[in-house]
């Protein structure tokens, strides 16, 4: 059996929902709902289970708040005894321009808190991470109200059709591998 944990990187708590900084609650969220999987309130997070052909996934949304999720995904990583290539953090993206994703096999945090304690939990960075781009615009020095801030019209637009392809890919991780899906999705605008 082929066992994987997919990870979605955000804050609980209603004042959260919306904002950008839980792209990856938002993603999983919608890769659970069309698999049909529930998610129940379990240590270190919400947790869900489904199955995609010979793939067994554990998805997770850490309720340890961002900066502590490593906690959450070395937890769940040794209770499912799930090797770490088998680990997909799905995460919110200042660099990439709104929209665009971009999945790597490993890397830097990129400033990111959550994948920086991810990395010091597991002492690695060699874990795959899909990308969602949430842009930039913002002045100097309004980073905190940007990513905590909510979407506009046009931004929920590009979600609703961004969250399909971002499904895809999880898939694709899922059943063909890393690499497959880097060369399937990462050209794509």
């Amino acid at each position: 059996m082929n066992k994987f944990l997919i990870v979605g990187l955000g804050n609980i708590g209603d004042e959260y929902a919306g904002t950008r900084h839980n792209m990856g609650f938002r993603v999983v969220d919608f890769f659970a709902e069309k698999q049909k999987a529930v998610f129940e309130d379990k240590r270190y997070g919400f947790v869900a289970h489904t199955r995609l052909k010979n793939a067994d996934i554990t998805l997770l949304k850490p309720s340890t708040y961002m900066n502590l999720s490593g906690t959450a995904v070395r937890y769940w990583l040794q209770k499912e005894n799930i090797e770490i290539d088998r680990l997909l953090v799905i995460v919110d993206d200042l660099a990439l321009p709104f929209g665009s994703l971009r999945l790597r096999g490993a890397g830097s945090d990129g400033g990111h808190n959550g994948l920086k304690n991810i990395a010091s939990c597991l002492m690695t960075t060699a874990y795959a991470r899909l990308r969602f781009g949430i842009g930039s615009d913002f002045q100097h020095g309004a980073q905190i109200n940007f990513v905590l801030g909510g979407m506009s019209d046009d931004e929920e637009k590009i979600i609703a059709e961004k969250l399909p392809e971002c499904s895809t890919i999880i898939e694709s991780f899922c059943l063909q591998g890393l690499d497959r899906t880097m060369n399937l999705y990462n050209h794509k605008k």
